[in-house]
């Protein structure tokens, strides 16, 4: 589960996504129209933001940008950091390229194997519990438990590959569709609807681990 504050940013997730992609070559150039949707994964320890937002681009693509929010410098992870921002609620937050970030593989890697779905997110107000409708849904394709997850605690490398981010980590290989619908090859995935559509996207493939 996962507490949403209801809080400002400084800049905004927008803004930092949109000042990054620049820098990114699976963007070619191409500008954020609008956030289509997002999807969350808990950290066990509960200390690291793991998100993955998708945005609509103006030339109609769908961009996927997987992100975590930490109170404190990840170390030797300096190039994969795309800013800080304020945080009205938590305070100055480190926002990171999750794909560089050990606790996003950890967490992807869990839900790939395991099958398990994002996240329910939630607001608290006057000591209730208020759900947010999820506006897309995914899972993974495994079907099996926290002891086929291989411990993860680096980020090896990091290699982009037209529209795919290929991620090793340990034991674990992931792929992720920086454009959303970019082939990834067979295996044990992340996949996804959204909004009304039935039809299931891959998102992510973990090619070993």
């Amino acid at each position: 589960m996962g507490i949403v504050h209801r809080a400002t940013l400084s800049p905004s997730k927008q803004e930092l996504v949109e000042a990054w992609l620049p820098s990114r070559p699976w963007a070619e150039g191409r500008t954020i129209a609008g956030k289509v949707a997002e999807y969350r994964f808990d950290d066990p320890d509960g200390e690291v933001g793991v998100e993955t937002i998708l945005w609509h681009t103006e030339d109609g693509s769908v961009l996927q940008t997987p992100l975590t929010y930490r109170a404190a410098p990840l170390a030797g992870a300096e190039s994969h950091l795309i800013a800080t921002t304020a945080h009205s609620v938590l305070g100055e937050r480190w926002v990171y390229d999750g794909c560089g970030d050990p606790v996003w593989a950890r967490t992807l890697a869990a839900a790939i194997l395991t099958g398990a779905r994002q996240s329910q997110m939630f607001f608290e107000e006057d000591g209730r519990r208020i759900d947010i409708p999820a506006r897309m849904e995914v899972r993974g394709s495994g079907r099996g438990d926290a002891a086929d997850v291989p411990e993860i605690d680096r980020v090896d490398s990091v290699t982009d590959d037209g529209a795919v981010t290929t991620v090793l980590a340990g034991a674990v290989d992931l792929a992720v569709a920086r454009i959303v619908g970019t082939p990834l090859g067979e295996g044990r995935h992340l996949d996804g609807t959204v909004g009304e559509s039935e039809e299931r996207i891959v998102l992510a493939v973990l090619r070993r681990g």
